[in-house]
């Protein structure tokens, strides 16, 4: 399966998500909604998996992804009206700080649901093309 296949799927199970509940509910909800479609669909996924963070090689602290999905995609969700550049920006440290080829940042809280890719350029200039998940 590619990049882009699994990213499909994901997609599609948020949208399934989304569709069923609508907006309005708290974060947490729709995490564990999420974790529900992608077992059915038979993806494998960690929830809130903890990473250690580094400044210059001296241990800062902890944060966790929402999920890490095939241990390749980093998965985060929110449920806001709208998503603002620091969401993207979380996002986007995620990816890197996990070491993984491309991120989902996945906004339940409008009336439709929110979809942002974020590639880790470090993959990208390695691969250009779309790798498959191994």
């Amino acid at each position: 399966m590619t990049l882009d296949e699994l990213t499909y799927k994901i997609n599609g199970c948020a949208m399934k998500v989304h569709n069923t509940l609508g907006n309005g509910f708290q974060e947490v909800i729709y995490q564990r909604c999420l974790a529900i479609e992608l077992e059915r669909s038979n993806i494998s996924f960690q929830r809130e998996q903890e990473h250690i963070i580094y400044y210059d090689g001296i241990e800062v602290g902890k944060r966790r992804a929402d999920f890490v999905i095939e241990n390749t995609v980093i998965v985060e969700l929110k449920a806001l009206v709208n998503l603002e550049d620091v969401h993207l920006a979380q996002a986007k440290n995620y990816v890197v700080a996990y070491d993984k080829p491309i991120g989902l940042l996945i906004n339940f809280g409008g009336k439709s649901l929110q979809f942002k890719k974020i590639f880790n350029q470090k993959f990208q200039e390695k691969n250009p093309e779309n790798p498959k998940i191994k």
